[in-house]
């Protein structure tokens, strides 16, 4: 790939984009923070649904949405 193709890190995402993508993980943070007032310990429920949203409001973003750094592209 020629150098003239390669676009900087800075314009991989639309703002929109950027910006839906934000509120919309955001939004599931908040959710789980909110199950943390069902925590008790008689069900595992609402532990498990709150690790589960945390988890996805990471992982979601570094993993699947985040630029790789592996490859010829960077070399």
């Amino acid at each position: 790939m020629d150098e003239s193709k390669k676009r900087p890190l800075e314009n991989e995402n639309t703002m929109g984009g950027s910006i839906v993508i934000f509120a919309v993980l955001m939004v599931v943070f908040l959710v789980g923070l909110y199950l943390v007032q069902f925590l008790d310990f008689t069900s595992v429920w609402p532990m498990a649904a709150l690790i589960l949203l945390f988890a996805l409001a990471y992982f979601i973003p570094m993993t699947f949405l985040g630029r790789s750094d592996a490859g010829g592209d960077h070399r």
